[in-house]
Parts: C-alpha cells; sequence; structure tokens
C-alpha cells in the first residue's frame, strides 16, 4: 500500500512538474512570437533588471519582457493574461516590498526602463513622458528642452511610473504639489488588451483611479504632464535640533503648529533623526535671506539653529538631493539595502501621540544600534499646495494629512527584530489616535501588513470606490501583486 501511494504521489509531482514546464515553454513561445525582447537569464541586462532595492526581497519572474514600443507591450501583456500568469510593470525598480518583481515569485515582468523619452512641447509647456523614464531624467530633460520642471521626489533612480501613479511626494511639494497633481492624461493598456487615454475629461473615472492606485488597473505606456518653469535660485539647508526627552514633545508641538498654520508656501521641509543626530533640512524656493526669515520663528520656537545653507540653480539643488548623477536612465545598476520600512500619514503628531512617540524615541530607539532613521515630510498646512489641491480629482486618499513619516531600519539575515521595533514605535504613535486621524503612504509598503489591512492603509475612504473600479477593469486581477485591490468590496484575507 506505501509503495502504491509513494508511486502515486510522485506521479502527481511529475505532472505537475511538467505542466509547469509546459507553461513556461508556452510563455517564452508567445513571448518570442510577440517580437519582443526577452531578458536572457544570466545576462547582464537580467541580472540587472532582477536585482532588487531591498536585498531582503528577492523574487524570481517566470520572465521580464523588455519592450520598446506600445505594440510590443500590448502583445506582452496579451502572453501573460492567455497562459494565466501574473502581469507586473516595472519602472525603477525601487519598491520597499519588490512589488516591481511582483512581489512573489512567477509574475511576467514588463520592464520599461528603455522606454525613457521625454519630449517637452515649449509652446504649451506640455510634456509626453513615457513610462520608464526614471525622475532624474525626467528632469534634467525638462530643464534643458525649455527650463521647465514638476514636483517629484529627490531620489534620481526611481522610476515615474510607481512614484507617481501612488502620490509623488519631493522637496518641492509643499510648494508644487504631489508628482501626481501634473498628470493632465495618460496612455494606459487594461486587462483588456485595449488602449485608452484618460484625463479629467475622458475617461474620468480611470483617470482618478490611476491617480493614487495606479498598479492596479493596468499598464500606463506614456503620461502628458503639466509643468512649471521652475524658480532662478533655490536654497538648500540643514537646521540642527538638539532634542532631549523632555523637550521633545513640545518642540514636535511647535513644528506642528508651524507646519499647519505659518510655513511659507516657498519652504519645503523635513525632520530626519538617526540614533546620532535630530535636524529640519529642506529647500526654499528662494534666496537665503528669505529662507532665515521664513525659518527664524520656528528655529527660535524649538530652540533649533540653522547649521549650513546654500543658495544655488534648480538644478543644482536637485543634484544636492540626490547625492548621485542626476540623469540616470537605462543601463541602470541598482543600490541595494537591507532593511525593513514603514509609513504613516498622519493629521497631527501632538498630546499624548507626541509623548507615545517621544517616549519610545529616547528609551527604545535611542537603545537601538542597528541604523535605522525617521523621516517625516511637511506635507500639509493652510499654505501647502498638497492640501490646496482639489481632494475629489485623484484616488490618492491621505492628501488631508500633515505629515508623511517613515520608519526605517537596516535588518540582517533574520529581521524580525527590526519588525518588531519599527512595528513597536508605529504602534506606540498611533494607538492614541482616532482611525480617520492616520493611515499609510503606498510608496513606503510595509511588508507585514496583510492584503485587507494594506488595502485600508493606502487607500482609506477611496477604498469601496476603488474596488468597484478594479472589478470593471480587471477582474480576473491580471494586474495582482500581494497588497493589490481586491474587486469589488470583497478583500482577501491572506
Amino acid at each position: 500500500m506505501y509503495s502504491t501511494v509513494a508511486l502515486c504521489l510522485g506521479l502527481l509531482a511529475s505532472l505537475a512538474q511538467g505542466a509547469a514546464f509546459n507553461k513556461h515553454a508556452a510563455l517564452e513561445d508567445c513571448l518570442s512570437g510577440s517580437s519582443t525582447a526577452v531578458d536572457e537569464i544570466g545576462s547582464d541586462d537580467y541580472n540587472r533588471d532582477i536585482t532588487p532595492f531591498n536585498k531582503r526581497l528577492s523574487f524570481l519572474p517566470a520572465a521580464i519582457a523588455v519592450p520598446t514600443t506600445v505594440e510590443q507591450i500590448q502583445s506582452a501583456v496579451a502572453c501573460g493574461a492567455k497562459l494565466g500568469y501574473k502581469v507586473t510593470a516595472k519602472c525603477g525598480g525601487h519598491s520597499y516590498a519588490s512589488l516591481g518583481l511582483g512581489g512573489e515569485d512567477g509574475h511576467l515582468i514588463i520592464e520599461l526602463d528603455r522606454m525613457n523619452s521625454v519630449k517637452l512641447d515649449t509652446e504649451t509647456g506640455i510634456a509626453t513622458v513615457q513610462s520608464g523614464a526614471r525622475l532624474g531624467h525626467l528632469a534634467a530633460e525638462l530643464f534643458a528642452q525649455g527650463n521647465r520642471a514638476i514636483s517629484h521626489g529627490t531620489c534620481p533612480g526611481v522610476g515615474i511610473s510607481g512614484h507617481v501613479l501612488h502620490g509623488g511626494f519631493g522637496m518641492s511639494s509643499h510648494s508644487r504639489g504631489l508628482a501626481l497633481d501634473w498628470v493632465k492624461g495618460m496612455e494606459v493598456l487594461l486587462a483588456n488588451g485595449s488602449l485608452i487615454h484618460t484625463s479629467a475629461e475622458e475617461n474620468k473615472e480611470v483617470y482618478w483611479g490611476l491617480l493614487g492606485a495606479g498598479s492596479n488597473f493596468g499598464i500606463v505606456t506614456s503620461y502628458e504632464l503639466n509643468t512649471f518653469e521652475p524658480p532662478a535660485n533655490v536654497t538648500w539647508f540643514v537646521a540642527s535640533l538638539p532634542l532631549k526627552q523632555n523637550t521633545t514633545v513640545a518642540a514636535l508641538e511647535g513644528i506642528e503648529d508651524y507646519v499647519r498654520n505659518t510655513m511659507p508656501a516657498e519652504l519645503n521641509m523635513r525632520m530626519y533623526a538617526t540614533r546620532q543626530f535630530t535636524q529640519l533640512e529642506g529647500v526654499y524656493q528662494g534666496n537665503k535671506t528669505d529662507l532665515e526669515a521664513a525659518i527664524k520663528p520656528l528655529l527660535s520656537k524649538i530652540g533649533g539653529t540653522l547649521a549650513t545653507s546654500q543658495t544655488t540653480t534648480w538644478i543644482k539643488g536637485l543634484e544636492h538631493f540626490a547625492t548621485v548623477k542626476l540623469n540616470q536612465t537605462y543601463p541602470y545598476t541598482q543600490v541595494q539595502e537591507q532593511f525593513y520600512g514603514k509609513s504613516l500619514e498622519l493629521s497631527g503628531l501632538n498630546g499624548a501621540a507626541a509623548k507615545n512617540f517621544a517616549d519610545y524615541w529616547f528609551n527604545v530607539a535611542k537603545q537601538e544600534t542597528a541604523h535605522w532613521y525617521i523621516q517625516m515630510d511637511f506635507q500639509g498646512g493652510k499654505n501647502s499646495a498638497v492640501w490646496n489641491a482639489d481632494p475629489d480629482l485623484t484616488s490618492y486618499a491621505h492628501r488631508d494629512k500633515l505629515y508623511i513619516l517613515q520608519f526605517y531600519i537596516s535588518t540582517t539575515d533574520t529581521p524580525e527584530t527590526g519588525f518588531d521595533f519599527v512595528n513597536g514605535w508605529a504602534s506606540a504613535t498611533t494607538s492614541a489616535l482616532q482611525a480617520d486621524d492616520w493611515g499609510m503612504y503606498f510608496n513606503y509598503p510595509d511588508t507585514q501588513l496583510n492584503r485587507t489591512r494594506a488595502q485600508e492603509m493606502y487607500w482609506g475612504k477611496n477604498l469601496p470606490r476603488l474596488q468597484k473600479l478594479k472589478a470593471e477593469l480587471d477582474p480576473n486581477e491580471l494586474f495582482y501583486y500581494p497588497v493589490s485591490l481586491s474587486p469589488e468590496a470583497s478583500p482577501e484575507l491572506l
């Protein structure tokens, strides 16, 4: 009896392996027939494209298609749909959760970074940008072609698509809004194979859904971006904050009052802290004299001092925060880190929440010897372009939040200690808050969330409407990843 059972199990395993092999062979044949280039396993391109930003999260795709035309994207996606593969678009590859590699093994990856052209219409100020462009390349080209810009993040190797489609905060957002606020229109390939154009006037619901939750509905192939003329001069700065446990709550409350009520539109700023130091850093869209006048009331109130500042050009200001070459494009070598990250979007940080945050900071975090940092971006306030934009135009759910707070810790091969450290700090902070007072930012994805909780945290009040749109556009979840939207109000608890 045992031999018979073992023989049957072995036969079933062999059949399963054979089916998987045949399915993969069929995918290779389909992609070959579509005229879409595919990374050859072991090649330099394959090794670059498969390398995750977060070394903790490596995944093995079924194949990596490398299109150079929209038609090739369509053909590759059709192959995945026909053969039952989940399809994932990858642009920059900087997801904390390796979502550009599917967030799990076995996806068909559509590597977009060879499609990176930026074309500015100098008459209208509208740029047409392919969806594989990286932020540094976008910034350099807009400036070179016509002295134009959009608001975006500081890391030049980050891809436009993941960044823009889920928010896109950066060092000009307080002045100029989120990256997604500059999107006039998009061409997007849907799960049914159709290519449509979306804007605030055309396919409006798809436009709304893409700008905040875009990785769930299709593959954007190009963007039309409104642009602005950047200021001739900007001033970057660092201010030292010698905080102590008994002064931190008052400092946090002073910062909140300033950000909410006083911080001028020209000022873009965040608080950054490690075990060794705490500082404010940012950029003022103007000269040093005006910066000093703008920030003096805050520094006087919280005991900070302006440590260094420099007035420079727009491009030099971008290069300062980039820390590497700005104009990044193919071939791109991924700089890797091994870490766990988490975010909170907060309506404020005062009272009991501020005390809990500060107590954990000084009683726990200051004793942790692994490399960690916190970064609190000042998103909102009465003078913030993020707050003053139309909240109903996009599905970005946390435009009303004052802060985007990020926790980061380097991890080893046993990362559980890092998980506990970050989650303990976040939980201490939110324990005193009402549910409506906090959420999470998708561009800092948390690998410890299950699918149901992730959707609630990232998309908040917009979740039911987004799930309805998912059911209409991708009911079979071709564009799936572990924390993607579930269709139509039936979140799956994993």
